[in-house]
């Protein structure tokens, strides 16, 4: 399973972004999916994953009434709408998913290769 992510750049503070993540290869059922994001000098960080179905998402603190994470499962593709950006905001964003390749294997974490946001003026 292949990751491929979108969407990263220098935004001015309060600014926006929209970051896409596509899921492909061999899929039989994709969990939840969404980012984790590492700072430098920091440990990799939960931003925000959403269940298969899309109701349920979980949202790190930080980003909370700013990041709207959505997920279109036709297309294997996850959004995240990242509003109101500060400096603090500014990391390598990984998109991730819990991914099945074949029924009845077991779930594996899928990685994508990390796209930078920088929040700058």
């Amino acid at each position: 399973v292949q990751l491929q992510a979108y969407g990263g750049g220098l935004v001015q503070p309060g600014g926006s972004l929209r970051l896409s993540c596509k899921a492909s290869g061999r899929i039989f059922r994709i969990g939840v999916m969404g980012w984790y994001r590492q700072a430098p000098g920091k440990q990799r960080e939960l931003v925000a994953t959403t269940d298969p179905s899309g109701g349920t998402t979980n949202y790190a603190d930080s980003v909370k009434g700013r990041f709207t994470n959505t997920r279109d499962n036709a297309k294997n593709t996850v959004y995240l709408q990242m509003n109101n950006l500060n400096p603090e905001d500014t990391a390598v964003y990984y998109c991730y998913a819990r991914t099945q390749s074949k029924w009845r294997e077991n779930f594996i974490d899928s990685w994508g290769q990390g796209t930078l946001v920088t929040v700058s003026s």
